[in-house]
């Protein structure tokens, strides 16, 4: 699997959520590898598309396409300035993964200079019984070692009510290997798919 993260300011909600869903409504005649994504707003109008792929090849195909030029250039004229780009093709999905039915997703992101411990640090069935509002995530890191964490919530209140209670030591002591976090709530998040 291939991520793709877009971040950028974004004011114009309306506008560009209903780019993205005229975007996912296309007919498409060939296959593009294109999964799905997971989208949102931050309370502080911060637009993040998390675009998942088959592969980097998919991505970039998909990419070269002039549909895919002319939605880009429409998504530009929406945005409060340009969005940052980040291409992971080192993905790993935990538990169930992304969900469309999550209420509720957190984004996080940060930095590692040792890929192997963050990903070794994932949440993996134990964390069920003490968050069972986690539904799943995936982690995905770019070349350049920056990483986003995706985590789908049943819901925002569950989720408040999870954080509440401390993680085992185990999951501290993993949680480490994320280092400096910046994290980025989506109340309202939505999902495209093909």
């Amino acid at each position: 699997m291939f991520i793709q993260v877009i971040q950028s300011r974004a004011s114009k909600r309306a506008e560009i959520r209903q780019l993205f869903a005229e975007w996912a409504a296309q007919p498409r005649t060939e296959p593009t590898g294109w999964l799905g994504g997971t989208y949102g707003f931050t309370d502080d109008d911060q637009l993040f598309a998390v675009i998942r792929f088959e592969s980097k090849e998919a991505a970039m195909a998909n990419s070269a396409r002039p549909e895919t030029d002319a939605m880009a250039q429409k998504m530009m004229e929406l945005t409060d300035g340009p969005p940052t780009f980040i291409d992971c093709d080192d993905v790993t999905e935990w538990l169930d993964g992304g969900s469309d039915d999550a209420g509720f997703v957190q984004i996080m992101k940060g930095h590692t200079d040792d890929p192997e411990s963050l990903k070794a640090a994932r949440p993996d069935d134990r964390i069920r019984e003490e968050r069972p509002e986690i539904i799943g995530g995936t982690l995905a890191i770019a070349d350049d070692g920056t990483w986003v964490q995706t985590v789908a919530f049943t819901s925002e209140e569950a989720a408040r009510e999870g954080e509440k209670k401390p993680p085992p030591p185990e999951v501290q002591e993993a949680m480490a290997a994320f280092g400096e976090v910046e994290f980025f709530d989506l109340h309202d998040p939505w999902f495209e798919s093909p």
